[in-house]
């Protein structure tokens, strides 16, 4: 686990593993005693019959490589006074999944999310619903991500595309490189024009203080024709277009891709 992602609930910082399947009910325990007593609620909340319960059903639900026959041994001990139970005992003796431990930074106990929200009765029902609320906050914020950056990686698969037609029709084979990075630009710069009305470098000039270029700044939708541009514009090339006609026709797509997306109501809802 080489970077843990992080939420704030009421003040308290949470970590979770990096695909944020696993929280740390340590941190949250810390909501309810603070660092010193923190490892003891854990053991307190783990020892209970119902927990115990709670944990076996859905071990049995989801590792089929659980030991029912020491759950049960658990179970049976519940509510002696004798008894005590650690996650790292639970762990080790069941082969449990929901739980496990880690030492050094970022460590402590790490449920399952659902076993999490769980442990979060233990803490108070409010820091329950608020651990929920920021949870799927928090997931609702990595699928945003992973949809813009699959828009972005088509983008790219279908430039590479691109520039092999450029390569195969649009380069002799006395240019030197420079050239040929010149012919690369000058097509980027056709679909910029079509699509966006300036090149690169004229969204520079008019934008010194953006980072990146044109395109980091795209919206989805402008990602999405930029993407259909390419594969259209390779088709053209391979047609031996002039770059006007081409220009003229991709022009035509974009104005009538972008009236067609900004009106979607599947892209409306994937904005929200």
């Amino acid at each position: 686990m080489t970077k843990n992602t992080q939420i704030e609930v009421q003040g308290i910082i949470i970590n979770l593993t990096k695909q944020s399947d696993y929280i740390c009910i340590t941190d949250m325990a810390k909501a309810k005693a603070g660092d010193a007593r923190a490892a003891d609620i854990i053991k307190n909340w783990i020892r209970n019959r119902a927990t115990l319960e709670f944990l076996g059903t859905w071990e049995q639900l989801y590792n089929p490589d659980f030991k029912v026959v020491e759950f049960d041994h658990f179970k049976i001990n519940a509510g002696l006074h004798s008894f005590v139970l650690s996650p790292s005992k639970w762990v080790e003796a069941t082969n449990a999944i929901g739980l496990f431990t880690k030492k050094g930074k970022y460590g402590g106990t790490y449920a399952h999310k659902d076993i999490a929200f769980e442990f979060g009765s233990a803490v108070s029902p409010v820091f329950k619903l608020f651990l929920i609320k920021e949870f799927q906050r928090l997931k609702q914020q990595e699928i945003n991500k992973l949809e813009w950056d699959v828009k972005r990686t088509l983008t790219k698969v279908n430039y590479r595309i691109h520039t092999d037609a450029i390569k195969n029709n649009l380069i002799p084979n006395i240019l030197n490189k420079s050239q040929i990075n010149l012919i690369y630009a000058n097509e980027a710069d056709l679909l910029n024009v079509a699509l966006f009305g300036q090149t690169a470098k004229q969204w520079r000039e008019n934008n010194p203080q953006q980072k990146g270029n044109i395109r980091d700044v795209a919206t989805i939708e402008q990602l999405v024709v930029l993407s259909n541009l390419e594969s259209i514009n390779a088709l053209l090339i391979e047609q031996q277009l002039e770059q006007s006609q081409r220009l003229i026709q991709l022009n035509k797509v974009a104005i009538n891709q972008m009236k067609s997306l900004l009106t979607h109501k599947s892209m409306t809802k994937l904005k929200k």
